[in-house]
């Protein structure tokens, strides 16, 4: 990086124009903050691009996934680049920013839809709501195989409660990117409606969420 001029810099161009003027690679660059002997750090991370076949690809790997294969990327730099990733999936925009509702199927989609994004394995999300259906709380319950969903009921039902909540919804999503329900979706649904009647809670509804869509699971 030294041989560059100082006003090509990443780093400098950012500060001088603007981050929108950088390549993902000066951006993943900066993130990186040096190199290895004989490559400065833009270049490790076009390496790091290719090696997983673009950004999007990489947004999609756990920390740990960063280090394999590469020299130059270690637990510190493959950490960072991750939590920026995470970052990106939390901003909030000021025009959604505040209170959230669910009361239909379409918000309770959109309110999980950030803690869905980009993984590679299934989630299962549970959302607390209040009597009016105001978000009470948003929590990852479960981290599961990419071949199946781990919705365990009392837990749910423990989770609402200990929120104060009275309604609830669970979403999880298919890094399939497929959102058709599968027969054991269906079946947790049935046991969430059960679930909940038992303690007095007000079951909302279970949705599956992928990249680009959502959909209902009902009941077997």
């Amino acid at each position: 990086m030294r041989d560059i001029p100082e006003g090509d810099r990443p780093r400098e161009r950012l500060l001088a124009r603007g981050a929108e003027v950088l390549s993902d690679r000066e951006l993943l660059a900066l993130l990186l903050g040096a190199g290895v002997t004989g490559q400065d750090a833009v270049e490790l991370a076009g390496r790091l691009l290719a090696r997983h076949g673009g950004l999007y690809e990489l947004s999609r790997l756990p920390a740990h996934g960063l280090t394999v294969g590469l020299s130059g990327v270690g637990p510190a730099k493959a950490a960072r680049i991750a939590a920026a990733f995470q970052l990106g999936r939390r901003v909030t925009s000021p025009e959604t920013a505040g209170r959230q509702w669910v009361r239909g199927s379409a918000d309770l989609a959109a309110v999980v839809a950030p803690f869905m994004r980009g993984l590679r394995h299934e989630r299962v999300v549970v959302v607390a709501c209040d009597g009016a259906g105001a978000v009470l709380r948003t929590a990852v319950l479960t981290e599961g195989a990419s071949d199946r969903s781990l919705i365990p009921v009392r837990d749910v039902l423990a989770l609402v409660l200990a929120a104060g909540g009275t309604t609830f919804g669970v979403a999880h999503n298919h890094p399939t990117g497929r959102a058709d329900p599968s027969e054991a979706d269906r079946l947790a649904t049935t046991r969430l409606l059960a679930g909940a009647g038992a303690v007095g809670l007000h079951f909302l509804d279970h949705v599956v969420v992928t990249e680009s869509a959502w959909r209902r699971v009902p009941p077997i």
